[in-house]
């Protein structure tokens, strides 16, 4: 019976969601221009975070290293081990879940499995990033680790590797615990890697779709993915502790960007706190991807080296630069380069970098490094190149 009102409240809300104003689904108005000028003003929320998510440059933030409870938000870090391990091969979309009892237990939201059950992979992984289900979640945490317990554990592990240094989990759902927190730049960390798997917005970017042949209904409990221009994701979050919770990506003009916002009264409020800072983001910053003419990098004169020369590239791993918008014309690059090297030349050695400036203040600095090493002259080499001029053959 539960499952069947579930799915008939769904197909109510397809029915009528064109007929319904933006508010009604707990999602505010557009921001006013007046407040989308003003960062500061019309973010209610205890703590929050804009970062663009390529280069992890921080836009804006407020209380954003201050412990809180993150209430579902936690499930991002269980979609991206989740991610990690199908990505490695280890799990598949298609593996066959059983239900256990500790699962089957879980309060809050939930999909309602029964003890014994079986869901897929793909299905869990669903409910969890659309519907914020306990149960799946920690269906999917016991089926990577053998309990919820062991699976903490690799949370943690995972939060540390990540630099998310204010971060603790006690369990996989997010449900209040003790000791259970976290802060919104640690989220915001851990929602920039799970977008490495971009995968994965195919799931949080869904608004309504249903499990078990249409009888059960699942509805984002992330209404931006629906009325946010270029959102994709990720995680709400609510208990009694936390408040009202959100980190949401939305991509835009090839720019994403991740705004964390916690401890809000109500979801309204958490939903006007991520449309006023992505719409700041968007608004007034833009990517830059700077294009050097190769003649300004010449090789490098190699000294005592079994090539006389050596190339050198850019590092192109961190070439995006986030600027203010329409201030591309307005960048300066500085090359700075060693005039001569002494052999051994590692690969990769850094032999200079690039400094772009706007407005007189620094915004970049890239690596110019040698495309490939370059081993000192002894005396078999140089003894070869003497018989190949003897010999007059060319190398």
């Amino acid at each position: 019976m539960i499952r069947k009102l579930t799915a008939l409240a769904v197909s109510l809300a397809l029915l009528c969601s064109s007929a319904l104003p933006v508010f009604a689904d707990g999602l505010p108005e557009e921001v006013d221009e007046t407040v989308a000028a003003d960062i500061s003003a019309g973010i209610p929320a205890k703590s929050y975070i804009l970062m663009e998510a390529s280069t992890g440059k921080v836009l804006s933030e407020s209380n954003a290293d201050e412990q809180m409870a993150p209430a579902s938000i936690t499930k991002i870090m269980v979609m991206l081990l989740l991610m990690e391990r199908i990505d490695a091969g280890t799990v598949t979309l298609d593996d066959m879940v059983t239900t256990s009892e500790h699962a089957n237990s879980m309060g809050g939201t939930q999909i309602w499995l029964e003890v014994g059950e079986q869901m897929s992979v793909n299905d869990l992984l669903k409910a969890t990033a659309v519907n914020s289900a306990n149960d799946a979640a920690v269906a999917l945490a016991e089926y990577m680790a053998g309990s919820e317990e062991a699976f903490a554990e690799l949370m943690n592990q995972r939060a540390k590797e990540l630099g998310m240094v204010n971060t603790t989990f006690k369990n996989a759902t997010g449900l209040d615990a003790d000791g259970h927190l976290s802060t919104a730049r640690d989220i915001a960390l851990m929602t920039q890697e799970l977008l490495k798997h971009p995968k994965i917005t195919e799931y949080t970017s869904i608004y309504m779709d249903s499990l078990r042949d249409g009888t059960t209904g699942l509805v984002n409990t992330n209404k931006m993915v629906r009325f946010y221009e270029g959102c994709n994701g990720m995680k709400t979050g609510t208990t009694d502790d936390a408040g009202s919770c959100l980190s949401c990506t939305a991509t835009r003009d090839g720019m994403t960007l991740i705004s964390v916002s916690m401890g809000s009264t109500t979801s309204k409020e958490r939903f006007q706190s991520a449309r006023t800072l992505l719409d700041h983001g968007f608004a007034s910053y833009s990517l830059y991807t700077p294009e050097l003419d190769p003649s300004l990098i010449p090789p490098i004169k190699v000294n005592g080296g079994q090539q006389g020369s050596v190339g050198v590239k850019i590092d192109s791993a961190s070439s995006n630069i986030v600027i203010p918008k329409g201030g591309e014309s307005q960048v300066q690059q500085e090359i700075s380069l060693a005039e001569e090297l002494d052999a051994p030349v590692e690969p990769d050695q850094v032999v200079g970098k690039v400094t772009y400036t706007l407005n007189g203040e620094t915004i970049a600095e890239l690596s110019i490094k040698a495309e490939q090493g370059v081993a000192p002259l002894d005396f078999k080499f140089a003894f070869l190149l003497l018989l190949r001029g003897f010999l007059g053959i060319s190398q």
